[in-house]
């Protein structure tokens, strides 16, 4: 599961390839695009569905802070799965993964008129928190799909010691590859405010077709 890097020197994980990064990422975007729209919430964003419940909660408006704490629970659930997969699976956690986020996407899609609001972001925010938690590095460095903050600022503390004088080629890639997660996220939410809007009923359609795309690189055989 692992191919060569665009140097043709060190052996990159599929899992951890840049293709699959911008996928997650744009997935990503995309959900959190989707759950806010829909029920509200964020899907990813943790910090800002915390955030809001403590700025309800000291309001003394409470039935809108409960609001903020499910997807906060199934996203801590999510990763206490997520762990144990990876314990429990090793290598394939990654595959397993990515089936279990289609299925569970799959099914908020298709029983999108009749499940509660509360179910559907108890799933998505699940999903998340299996992405989050399973797929951590792209090219060996620490990322994430599913927020932009820490992707971000690795990517101007690239730039900076680039133009600095001090960056080396491969720290300048990496910068160029954070900087394209986070244009991948920004994407990924664009289209999915766009599509939530326009076509609610099927909009989860695309994140679980990013998704195959994933689950195809990650079995692909051989080298890329």
């Amino acid at each position: 599961m692992s191919s060569l890097d665009i140097a043709g020197h060190q052996p990159v994980r599929r899992d951890e390839a840049v293709q699959v990064a911008l996928l997650l990422a744009f997935a990503g975007g995309y959900l959190d695009a989707y759950t806010w729209m829909i029920h509200g919430v964020m899907a990813n964003a943790q910090t800002a569905n915390l955030v809001l419940l403590w700025v309800h909660s000291t309001a003394g408006r409470w039935q809108e802070a409960l609001h903020f704490v499910p997807p906060i629970v199934a996203f801590t659930i999510g990763v206490v799965v997520a762990s144990w997969l990876r314990h429990a699976a090793g290598d394939r956690a990654s595959m397993i993964s990515i089936l279990v986020e289609i299925a569970l996407l799959v099914t908020v899609s298709v029983l999108h008129n009749r499940l509660p609001d509360l179910a559907g972001t108890l799933g998505i925010s699940f999903v998340a928190a299996i992405q989050a938690a399973i797929f951590t590095k792209v090219e060996g460095a620490v990322y994430s799909s599913v927020m932009i903050t820490g992707n971000l600022r690795q990517a101007i503390e690239g730039l900076f010691a680039a133009a600095a004088g001090g960056g080396q080629p491969r720290m300048l890639r990496r910068s160029g590859i954070f900087a394209s997660v986070c244009v991948a996220f920004g994407v990924g939410a664009a289209i999915g405010a766009f599509a939530t809007k326009g076509m609610p009923n099927v909009a989860l359609g695309l994140p679980v077709v990013a998704l195959l795309v994933v689950l195809l690189r990650c079995e692909a055989r051989g080298e890329a």
